[in-house]
């Protein structure tokens, strides 16, 4: 093996590849944008709301409480169409 050879050639193949780097890195500083962009930055969350604060959550009703309340409605109507009719 000649050393002088291996040694020209990874020398030679060091340029390339520091050609390469400056080569990506104008791209770089020529592809990034002039002015920063709109909106809320990558990563950012919204607070959270006022509800989830206080830690009482979201109410849930049962089936029994939503059924009482649809036989409630259906009264509250069926007693406006007599009135009108």
């Amino acid at each position: 093996m000649d050393i002088k050879r291996m040694l020209a050639d990874l020398n030679a193949e060091r340029e390339r590849i520091e050609k390469a780097i400056q080569a990506l890195d104008q791209l770089n500083a020529t592809s990034a944008p002039a002015v920063p962009r709109r909106g809320r930055p990558a990563g950012k969350s919204l607070p959270a709301p006022a509800a989830a604060k206080s830690g009482r959550g979201r109410r849930r009703m049962s089936a029994a409480a939503r059924k009482r309340l649809s036989q409630l409605a259906k009264a509250r109507w069926a007693e406006r169409r007599k009135a009108k009719g």
